[in-house]
Order: C-alpha cells, then sequence, then structure tokens
C-alpha cells in the first residue's frame, strides 16, 4: 500500500506559529522533503521544523535551482518526484515542507502538480500555514486590509510594466521577495506618495528579523531574498 503525501507549511519563521497539525504530521511522518536552492545549503523551513520536531533519520534533500531556465526546473523538479514517488511507493509516509503557505508562491505547488499527474494512485493533503505577510503585519500592528478596502499580492522579484498602476489601483499590496527591485519599487511608492505610510520586513520571526519604516535606508544595500514590503495607498487612519 503506498504511503501518504503531504504539503506542509511551517509558517514564516517562529516555530511557535507552526500549527499543532503541522507539528503532528511531521512527527509521524516517516520522510520529510527538504527543499533546498543548492545541495549543501541549510534549509530555512527545516530550521524552523528542528526546534520543535525530532528529524532524526526523517530527511531528505531535494534541490530545486533559482533559475528562469525552465527546461533545467523541470529536470530538477521531475527528478524530485521521481524520489517522493519511489518512498511513497515503498509504503513510506511522505512530508514536504515549506515556509509560510504551502499553496502562495511555493515550490510545492510544482511538485504537487506533477504528482498528481502520475499514474500511481497516492493520497495527498496540503497543511496550510500562516503566510509571512500576515505575520509581518502583526508584527507591525498593520491590518492588511479593513472595511471596503482591496489587497493584492505580488511577486516582486519579476519585472512588472505595470507595477504602478498596480500599487495606484488596489488600496493595499504586498509585494513578496522585493529584494532585487526594492529601489524601483520605493521611487514607485515616492512617486505615488505611499512610501510613508509602507514598511519593509525581512526574516520576521527570526533572530535576524527586520521591519522598518524607513525605505530610504535600505537604498542600494543588498536586501535578503525573504523579504517584503506592504504598501498602504491611503495611508494609516
Amino acid at each position: 500500500m503506498a504511503g501518504k503525501f503531504y504539503g506542509v507549511g511551517v509558517g514564516p519563521g517562529d516555530p511557535e506559529l507552526m500549527t499543532l497539525k503541522a507539528k503532528r504530521i511531521l512527527d509521524q511522518a516517516d520522510i520529510i522533503c527538504t527543499p533546498k536552492s543548492k545541495a549543501g545549503k541549510d534549509s530555512i523551513a527545516l530550521s524552523i521544523v528542528k526546534e520543535v520536531v525530532s528529524t532524526e533519520g526523517k530527511i531528505k534533500d531535494l534541490v530545486f535551482p533559482m533559475t528562469h531556465d525552465q527546461e533545467r526546473l523541470d529536470k530538477f523538479w521531475n527528478e524530485a518526484v521521481d524520489e517522493i514517488q519511489a518512498e511513497l511507493e515503498s509504503g513510506q509516509n511522505v512530508a514536504f515542507i515549506t515556509l509560510g503557505d504551502p499553496l502562495l508562491y511555493s515550490t510545492y505547488i510544482y511538485v504537487l502538480e506533477r504528482l498528481q499527474n502520475r499514474p500511481m494512485e497516492v493520497e495527498i493533503e496540503t497543511v496550510p500555514g500562516i503566510n509571512s505577510f500576515s505575520a509581518c503585519a502583526a508584527a507591525m500592528n498593520q491590518p492588511l486590509a479593513e472595511k471596503n478596502e482591496t489587497l493584492s499580492i505580488i511577486p516582486a522579484a519579476y519585472d512588472y510594466d505595470d507595477l504602478e498602476e498596480i500599487l495606484a489601483t488596489f488600496d493595499n499590496t504586498v509585494l513578496m521577495k522585493v529584494a532585487r527591485n526594492f529601489d524601483e519599487v520605493v521611487a514607485k511608492l515616492e512617486k505615488l506618495e505611499m512610501k510613508e505610510s509602507s514598511f519593509y520586513a525581512s526574516k520576521c520571526g527570526r533572530s535576524e528579523e527586520l521591519l522598518t519604516r524607513d525605505l530610504d535606508s535600505l537604498l542600494g544595500d543588498e536586501l535578503d531574498y525573504l523579504s517584503l514590503v506592504i504598501a498602504k495607498q491611503r495611508g494609516e487612519e
């Protein structure tokens, strides 16, 4: 009998924000798959898990390089699913961990889609997790949206010709993975008079956490990949 596959969101960084269900499933799993951008690199998701779950003898590292080369990505994703399928077919229960929520800008999505397209029958359960922008908003005591306000979530790591239009259209905007285009984002926020009602956050819930409304102080800096900006179009009430 095939094992069961779980996609488990471990939250934004603070181990106390991992759900009880996530902990129970990881405690019971035979294999915990840990996505990494390259071999030998530490996994933030795994470091969170290790603070609350005994992982000895359970860890399987899966490498997913950070590249826009789709052919290369497909190769790594398919190889990862091959490994997961082999464990499942041997009867092992496999959990794939991911930061935040598994179904929001997560590597898990690509694994899930490929596994669902395989001919084998396998039970799959996705366990939601607290996402980074919810944790960051809570840390700053700033509502993500209230009353009839609108909210957009965009991956700012990519180029958007219509970014200014998006910022101007929505009352609140979460810009995920903003490091690469940070200076450009700040310039657009200033043009739209949104800079003063926006804030930057990185590694929320970790010892290296940085939260600031002084966006100008970060211009030209090498920012952490796991960083975001939450912008409020109407300003704070």
